[in-house]
């Protein structure tokens, strides 16, 4: 039998966590947990995460009906009951700010893969939803096309969303990519992101199955290690390309099988984020119509920074 205060308590814990760790300024964020196939716990709306107690805590129904609770529940309460109901393992939601992981989504910058071995056993490819208008139906929908291969989501130009079995693993899931797009960010910034090489990522997805954890680029035909194929298709309306972090092309086996590999690639990307070597790729543009070089990318850069660097000299003098 589920123990409602103690799974208050263990909701307004979680809250502090995020509050503490800066994924949820003010009153941002909110979480949830289903009780049965009729209820679910949630947070209020306009009320900061940090410093809930148990007695603010709203349920509703898993239509969004308030049921209990003396303050108004979330108004994003749909996303949440959007993947519970797509998820029936699904119990616990965590949708917070984290500031790393949504500055990904902001710049609609696909998480590379083949960097952390953490990353790839827990998370793996993490998809962007795209943009829409927080706390309606078709906002809660936009999650729909990720939500069975994936426990992490990050919302374009909003935050996260990360779910699981229980409150603690859902907040978790969060941590971990906000964590590691900040390592991400911060390695970018010293000049260069090292990839796994082939053979080792491929040694990766096999602990991960020992482990009992599912990856889906196992079950893809033509499939990239480590190019974000997962979720490739919905680039295009979510306007993801990859920019910072162009992906390594290995191109040695036409699936995601752990059969073949290919030793020879040092899967290492240079000082511009191109692989080492003198090895070249094609990046997609955001707007899906052709590709840009690394190099180019870099040229087309470095004009639009000396236009503006003219601009402003010319309107101080």
């Amino acid at each position: 039998m589920v123990n409602l205060f103690k799974l208050k308590q263990e909701m307004c814990e979680i809250g502090r966590r995020i509050y503490q760790r800066g994924f949820a300024a003010a009153n941002d964020g909110n979480i949830s947990y289903r009780l049965n196939d009729k209820e679910v716990l949630c947070t209020p709306t306009q009320i900061c995460k940090g410093f809930m107690k148990p007695d603010d805590l709203c349920i509703v129904d898993m239509d969004g009906n308030q049921l209990a609770g003396d303050r108004k529940a979330t108004s994003e309460i749909r996303l949440h009951l959007a993947i519970m109901k797509a998820r029936p393992d699904v119990r616990a939601v965590v949708h917070c700010h984290p500031p790393h992981a949504t500055a990904f989504g902001v710049a609609r910058e696909p998480v590379p893969q083949c960097i952390l071995p953490e990353v790839e056993i827990f998370l793996g490819n993490v998809p962007i939803a795209p943009y829409r208008t927080p706390g309606t139906q078709e906002f809660a929908e936009t999650v729909l096309p990720f939500v069975d291969k994936t426990n992490i989501i990050i919302l374009a130009n909003h935050g996260t969303v990360s779910y699981d079995a229980d409150l603690e693993r859902a907040y978790w899931w969060t941590e971990v990519l906000d964590a590691y797009c900040r390592i991400l960010l911060l390695a970018r910034s010293l000049g260069r992101v090292t990839y796994f090489t082939e053979p080792e990522e491929r040694a990766l997805l096999q602990l991960k199955q020992k482990l009992g954890f599912k990856d889906p680029r196992l079950e893809l035909e033509n499939c990239e290690l480590c190019a974000n194929d997962v979720f490739r298709e919905s680039w295009r309306e979510s306007k993801v390309a990859p920019v910072a972090f162009p992906p390594p092309l290995y191109r040695s086996s036409s699936s995601c099988n752990l059969v073949s590999s290919n030793p020879q690639y040092s899967g290492t990307s240079g000082a511009n984020g191109s692989p080492a070597g003198g090895q070249t790729q094609a990046q997609t543009t955001p707007g899906g119509t052709g590709t840009i070089s690394p190099q180019q990318l870099e040229e087309l850069i470095q004009t639009i920074t000396d236009r503006v660097m003219a601009l402003l000299e010319s309107r101080v003098s």
